[in-house]
């Protein structure tokens, strides 16, 4: 009996031995070294590699190059392996070029992310990656990759550019397949077909050890090739592009835009002066982005879509259609005699030509640009008419091009005039400014030439657009636009097409340096007064024809002076070089 509660004692008290010791031993795994076997464990598991795919490229429309994607070097971190946080922060400063507080910003933006490789510097040079590889030992978190980057071959603003996401842009979009470290378009074409320049995302499932070595158990059927993005083939013609860029004056702001006039597609588009898109791919540096910012001429500023500006005289032919369309004149109606400007009340609105005119039709009126003609008009179209006849021609709108944040424009009407100047306003002499494109209204340069390229088609509006087409592994895509009727009539559009042309090619019409023999061009030009009381804005704008009207255009300079002196002689030069391209 003795015995056998000796042993039964001894068991109870070995048992309990044992329950302490293993107590003792999980206190010590879990809490004294829990944080350290936690790493370890993490460091051991499954993990989905993202294989990324290769972002579309851009051509223009003969398949030449505009964006491609080039080999790079990118630096990478592994917060989780950092040692000494202070050191490893004057290493890629001193390096780098890179400033502390912007890798202390990214680094505490990403502390939670330890294991996660995440994108420190982009496009490193090969020169610098060998230079620093010895040093490279004394920190384990950082790594070389060898990837792609975007190039661009040329300074322009429709591409835009791409550039590393950022956390809100991720927040939003990782659900669709975009990770911390992923490159978007930011601006331009790049934005705007993001989703099919991006490609589909593929994968591959490895299981590592705590060291990092894949064991390589699912390498047989874990794996998702990716889809790179789509080719874009645009509209554009890079060598028609390039004139023009080496062409516009040096010293002057503007725009140039070249539409086809049979499917809409933009053939140049110029904005100036322009910048170089690369500066944005890879790390800006503050002082480049300050320099960039501070610049008076304001290279960022895409005058295409984002500036909007008087249309001066190229807006009188909507006005000419207006009083045409609603019976107000006939072609040959003569309004009030020009003796160099019109008395209304108590004003004397000035034409441009202080000799004067004379009473004209409104084809001679197109052609001399004579402004008395369209005050008179003015005084029998409501503001509220003319406003929503000005839309319906799709000036003051957006066009709706393939590119990010395009400008309306602006017209007034009576009740913006009565909040801003109160309600005895008079709206009389702001009407009668309005109608030769002068005062409050503002147009983009892309309305202006998608206006003239509808008058071109005898009143069909297409919708401009820089895509012609995408290339993927599964075939090719043609894009289709919208194309709209103007509000005119074909009698309507036959004269203006006529007086469009004596503008150009009659002596003393206004377009006359623009006239060429071998086709036959049509246009209107235009200066705009501006509110900073500088010289004039120049605008031509028109269409050529050859066997049928091929291309419409619009030249615009800020502050440059007249239409007819300083931009139809640019549109010329333009015109002749499109004719010796347009066939090869």
């Amino acid at each position: 009996m003795f015995s056998r509660l000796r042993i039964y004692y001894s068991s109870i008290i070995i048992l309990t031995a044992i329950f302490i010791i293993l107590l003792t031993i999980l206190f010590k795994l879990q809490i004294i070294e829990g944080t350290e076997y936690t790493l370890i464990a993490e460091k051991n598991y499954v993990r989905i590699k993202t294989v990324l795919p290769l972002r579309g490229e851009i051509y223009d429309c003969r398949y030449r190059p505009i964006a491609v994607n080039k080999s790079s070097f990118n630096l990478y971190i592994t917060l989780g392996l950092v040692k000494n946080r202070e050191k490893l922060i004057d290493f890629i400063e001193a390096n780098f070029a890179s400033e502390s507080s912007e890798i202390d910003k990214l680094l505490h933006r990403n502390r939670f992310r330890l294991h996660q490789e995440i994108l420190l510097i982009q496009n490193v040079s090969y020169e610098k990656m060998v230079e620093i590889s010895e040093q490279m030992n004394d920190y384990p978190s950082l790594v070389f990759k060898p990837e792609s980057m975007r190039s661009y071959l040329y300074n322009n603003h429709f591409l835009g550019y791409v550039g590393k996401i950022s956390e809100n842009e991720h927040l939003q979009m990782q659900n669709r397949g975009y990770s911390i470290n992923s490159i978007i378009g930011k601006t331009g074409l790049e934005k705007f077909y993001e989703p099919i320049l991006k490609g589909e995302n593929g994968y591959e499932v490895v299981q590592v050890d705590a060291s990092g070595r894949s064991l390589e158990f699912f390498r047989h059927n874990l794996t998702k090739s990716p889809v790179d993005g789509s080719n874009l083939i645009l509209s554009l013609d890079n060598e028609l592009q390039q004139y023009i860029q080496s062409i516009f004056p040096e010293d002057k702001n503007g725009a140039v835009v070249i539409m086809d006039v049979r499917d809409g597609g933009i053939m140049a588009y110029v904005s100036m002066p322009e910048y170089d898109p690369n500066l944005f791919v890879g790390t800006l540096s503050s002082a480049t982005w300050n320099e960039l910012i501070n610049n008076e001429r304001n290279p960022m500023l895409d005058r295409v879509i984002h500036g909007s500006y008087p249309p001066g005289s190229v807006y009188k032919p909507v006005i000419a259609s207006l009083g045409l369309e609603d019976s107000l004149i006939t072609a040959q109606t003569k309004l009030a005699d020009c003796t160099g400007g019109l008395q209304i009340g108590d004003r004397f609105f000035k034409c441009w030509f202080e000799d004067g005119h004379g009473s004209l039709s409104v084809t001679d009126a197109m052609k001399y640009s004579c402004d008395v003609f369209f005050y008179d008009l003015s005084l029998l179209i409501s503001l509220e008419r003319m406003k929503e006849y000005t839309r319906s021609n799709h000036l003051t709108v957006k066009t709706g091009v393939d590119l990010i944040g395009e400008r309306n424009g602006f017209f007034p009407d009576e009740s913006w005039y009565r909040s801003n100047f109160g309600k005895y306003v008079g709206i009389i002499g702001p009407k009668v400014n309005l109608a030769i494109g002068q005062g409050e209204i503002l147009v983009t340069p892309l309305q202006i030439c998608a206006y003239y390229a509808a008058l071109a088609n005898g009143g069909k509006w297409i919708r401009p657009h820089l895509l012609g087409k995408t290339i993927n592994s599964k075939g090719t895509l043609l894009f289709e636009s919208e194309s709209k009727p103007l509000p005119i009539s074909k009698s309507t559009s036959d004269l203006l097409d006529n007086a469009l042309y004596v503008a150009v090619n009659e002596k003393y019409g206004t377009g006359v340096a623009s006239s060429i023999k071998n086709f036959r061009v049509c246009g209107k030009t235009g200066s705009s007064e501006n509110h900073m009381g500088e010289d004039t804005h120049a605008w031509f704008s028109g269409y050529a024809s050859w066997e049928e009207p091929e291309i419409a255009f619009v030249v615009f300079l800020e502050n440059a002076g007249h239409g007819g002196s300083v931009a139809a002689p640019l549109a010329r030069k333009i015109l002749l070089f499109y004719n010796q391209i347009r066939s090869t």
